[in-house]
């Protein structure tokens, strides 16, 4: 038998005394890799910083084609010096969903549901790219037991 082996036996009686049944049962216990503590958890740090890295990209996007919906909506100049700026920063991340849906326009106000729509679009982005980055992420026995008890 090895480490990872134990053997079990289970007797089960018969009508009669003199007659056992004798069944042998071989459990193995799953190997756990038995990597370095540290290099796991500089792994996971990296995975962590990265997480930040992906939310933190996204904040900026949304806040600044945020600023680009409510200008737009109440109507702001676009020849202001910040006004300018924000559809010009924002111009690139709103650019590929124009056109999707319709402008609402009444007077001074315009609403761009096409962007809306790519701010929808960039965190479920967000969201995806930071789910792959958890399938890479190495896991212990006991967070993998946690998650499978859990669900």
């Amino acid at each position: 038998m090895t480490e990872q082996e134990a053997e079990v036996q289970e007797v089960t009686t018969v009508s009669t005394p003199s007659q056992q049944v004798v069944r042998q049962i071989k459990v193995v216990k799953p190997q756990i890799a038995t990597g370095s503590p540290q290099k796991a958890y500089d792994t996971k740090k990296a995975i962590f910083r990265t997480y930040q890295v992906i939310w933190y990209i996204l904040g900026i996007i949304e806040i600044v084609l945020a600023f680009r919906i409510i200008l737009k909506f109440l109507g702001a100049n676009a020849y202001s010096g910040f006004t300018g700026f924000i559809y010009a920063i924002s111009s690139p991340f709103a650019l590929p969903f124009a056109g999707i849906l319709g402008v609402t326009v009444s007077s001074d106000m315009v609403f761009e549901w096409s962007t809306l729509i790519a701010m929808v679009v960039y965190t479920i982005i967000a969201y995806g790219i930071v789910a792959l980055f958890q399938l890479v992420k190495p896991t212990n026995q006991s967070e993998v037991e946690q998650t499978v008890d859990s669900q």
